[in-house]
């Protein structure tokens, strides 16, 4: 095997292969970002002398090919080379010869992959925020475009209180924010640069650290070294406990769409392409996408913890237990923007029962109505409370099935701009 580490003495295959283990797959997603800093390490170096200007020419010439086959889906890492940072390194000195060989002058690959996997985090927090913006967009049009359809509410299971679509919906969107929130945190802990951290001491060249803190865009930098070496695992994390928040919302909207698509409540449906059947029940439209998005929105919510429990007990400086970090979240990162983006397409095709209180069976939803009629008549609520409730237990309680709710947030005043209004802030926090 070809590895940066050789000092001349034969690695056993098998440990080699264990260790190895599936970092090939996941490192070429890194491959674009360990490019990306070592174009932005070459010119640090150039600048602090360990490089001339033609070497740092020659080297970034070379950088830029690499990054162009990683474009085009031709780079690999090859069979019997560690891994991304290798590959790259062992390219870069067959092509232009001795001076491929200078470029980690200042540098470890603990901070390559810290560098790596940071500047790789921001760019899918990025595309799951926008998704996530999106599906919050599509929320609000459906609360306002069914602002006026009832729905029955449920506490306990149980007929409760009416409800609305243009509610539930709008509760979603206005969870997404919370959601949203929290990943835009996750980012401010993953937006600072490793680089230069080495192998979590520093080293004793003059490295020039903001300057490749302004050259691969990151806020600020991790400033203490050691510092820089613990935030790998707790990036992770941090991103993975902003996933898990976006997962339980999809989880509990999944719950709900399970719920109201079965025939013995009817509240909602979709085409006939986006549910399957049964192979011995001719009749069945099963929820096999929402199912799907429950359970793997579950598994998501586990993920935080499998993180946790592979840093437990670790003392400071890197451990190879990190290597695992790769294929427990970036698996993730998958499954989640595949969640966001399945959940819009359901919902762009879901169709309201709009009549669905017309069934007597939801009568006893007016009864906190009724008591708050008489209560505003002037009687006391207790006695109001009594009345109706004897009514109900006498089965002559009659609804008045007029609803109205007046106050933020409730089924006639549900302040979407209010809730558009939060997103914004939050979008500006960011900023």
């Amino acid at each position: 095997m070809s590895t940066l580490w050789n000092k001349g003495t034969a690695a056993d295959a098998s440990a080699t292969a264990f260790t190895v283990g599936n970092d090939h797959e996941y490192d070429l997603r890194l491959a674009k970002y360990d490019i990306r800093g070592s174009q932005a390490h070459v010119k640090m170096l150039a600048r602090i002398g360990l490089l001339t200007a033609a070497e740092a020419g020659c080297l970034g010439a070379e950088l830029d090919k690499l990054a162009g086959e990683v474009e085009a889906g031709v780079f690999v890492v090859e069979e019997g080379t560690e891994d991304v940072h290798s590959q790259i390194e062992l390219t870069l000195t067959a092509r232009i010869g001795d001076t491929g060989k200078k470029i980690h002058a200042g540098r470890s690959r603990n901070d390559q992959i810290l560098t790596d996997v940071k500047l790789y985090l921001k760019d899918e927090i990025e595309a799951i925020k926008t998704a996530v913006v999106r599906l919050f967009e599509q929320l609000q049009a459906l609360s306002e475009a069914h602002r006026e359809a009832l729905l029955p509410g449920y506490t306990h299971g149980q007929v409760a209180m009416p409800s609305s679509f243009g509610l539930w919906f709008g509760a979603y969107a206005e969870t997404l924010v919370d959601d949203l929130y929290l990943l835009l945190a996750a980012r401010q802990i993953v937006d600072q640069n490793p680089l230069g951290s080495a192998a979590g001491y520093g080293n004793s060249f003059p490295l020039d650290r903001d300057y490749t803190t302004a050259e691969l865009g990151f806020r600020c930098m991790h400033y203490n070294v050691v510092a820089a070496q613990m935030s790998r695992g707790k990036s992770e994390k941090a991103v993975s406990c902003a996933m898990a928040a976006v997962a339980a919302t999809l989880n509990k909207l999944a719950a709900d769409c399970i719920l109201y698509l079965s025939p013995n409540y009817g509240f909602i449906s979709f085409p006939d392409e986006l549910v399957t059947g049964s192979s011995i029940m001719p009749h069945k439209k099963n929820p096999d996408v929402w199912e799907l998005v429950r359970a793997k929105s579950n598994r998501l919510q586990s993920v935080p913890n499998e993180i946790a429990l592979l840093l437990a007990n670790l003392p400071h400086g890197y451990h190879r237990d990190c290597q695992l970090l790769k294929e427990i979240l970036f698996p993730a990162v998958d499954t989640l923007r595949d969640l966001l983006d399945v959940t819009y397409l359901m919902l762009q095709h879901i169709t309201v029962n709009r009549h669905i209180l017309a069934d007597a069976k939801y009568d006893n939803l007016f009864t906190v109505e009724e008591v708050n009629r008489r209560v505003l008549a002037g009687e006391p609520f207790r006695e109001a409370y009594r009345q109706v409730g004897q009514q109900v237990a006498d089965g002559k309680f009659m609804p008045d099935k007029a609803v109205v709710h007046t106050h933020k947030g409730s089924i006639g005043n549900l302040c979407t701009k209010e809730i558009k209004e939060k997103l914004e802030a939050c979008l500006r926090h960011e900023a």
